[in-house]
């Protein structure tokens, strides 16, 4: 069985009970998160082999994380521990609609001292994917660790997929992530990006003209996530669009995205890259939609992801 291998930051969300602004949160709710690490525990509960690359402090919170690892059934061989830095926290609020902001505590985070050295016993192979996004892309020793993994994984014949997941407050300045974030989207074979995202990135507001100037190196599938508007998938020939559902309710949107890319990349495991045709790219955003749907509904990210048996009805595979 062939792996995701999910490269950076994970972190432990504390959530706010109240819905509000920080200032007012009273209680907090500890959650495991981390985009990469999200989109690892996605794709394990439905049914593959995941494995998380990070660094985390040698803590109470790094303990619980590895812990939480394990228990969904990813792998944590590639989970290093530090004493020179602590585990990174995140403090979340909420509005009424479940849309969330963000206050960071990692000046420098365990993730941030991830070394490249520590990429070179990974088993990358053909038929894997390597996951990563912008967060840990910073200036720091993971950024190499990232460069390394990704050289290593195309060499091997594995695929590469990028979510940029843009997190403005975690860098000195917007240009800066942008630029990164630029120089490393023709690194990945699969990119996802909101609709957000693409115009902070390409600056185009007409959407086929902005997702055509990304495909620019090795990228070869685009997928836009829209929210309550759906998702669109893009190669360089064909395009394909999937509405979500709108009646469900919406309790927290955190790990939505991730879920979406993460069945995306379950489905993509261990297969070729061949060209997909509308219908193929329809059935893989049917299932993602699925999956992020049920997320939503629930409070969280990790603790949110469903397991195969939710998801499927026997008719997608």
């Amino acid at each position: 069985m062939n792996t995701l291998y999910a490269i950076g930051e994970m972190l432990i969300d504390f959530t706010a009970r109240e819905t509000g602004v920080l200032e007012i949160a009273e209680n907090f709710h500890k959650n495991a998160g981390g985009a990469p690490a999200n989109v690892a525990v996605c794709v394990a509960k439905l049914g593959k082999r995941a494995s998380v690359i990070t660094k985390l402090g040698k803590d109470p919170f790094g303990n619980f994380l590895v812990n939480t690892l394990a228990q969904d059934n990813v792998g944590t061989q590639y989970v290093f521990r530090t004493g020179k830095a602590n585990t990174a926290l995140a403090f979340v609020s909420r509005d009424e609609k479940g849309e969330r902001s963000f206050s960071f505590y990692r000046n420098p985070s365990a993730d941030m001292l991830l070394e490249e050295e520590e990429i070179s016993a990974i088993p990358f192979r053909a038929g894997d994917i390597l996951h990563f996004g912008s967060v840990d892309l910073c200036d720091a020793p993971v950024r190499k660790a990232h460069i390394a993994a990704i050289r290593r994984a195309r060499e091997a014949g594995a695929l590469v997929s990028f979510d940029p997941n843009l997190r403005y407050n975690l860098w000195e300045s917007a240009d800066e992530l942008l630029r990164v974030v630029r120089e490393f989207i023709p690194s990945a074979d699969i990119l996802k990006v909101s609709e957000e995202e693409l115009l902070d990135i390409t600056g185009i507001e007409d959407e086929k003209q902005a997702v055509g100037s990304l495909f620019r190196g090795n990228v070869k599938l685009i997928f836009v996530t829209k929210g309550k508007g759906g998702a669109s998938a893009y190669t360089k020939t064909l395009s394909a669009w999937e509405p979500t559902d709108t009646q469900s309710a919406v309790v927290d949107t955190t790990g939505a995205g991730d879920s979406f890319i993460g069945a995306v990349l379950y489905q993509l495991l261990g297969r070729e890259m061949r060209p997909f045709t509308a219908e193929e790219l329809s059935a893989i955003m049917r299932v993602a939609n699925r999956v992020a749907t049920i997320v939503v509904s629930r409070e969280g990210a990790i603790p949110a992801m469903p397991t195969h048996d939710e998801v499927f009805s026997g008719e997608d595979k």
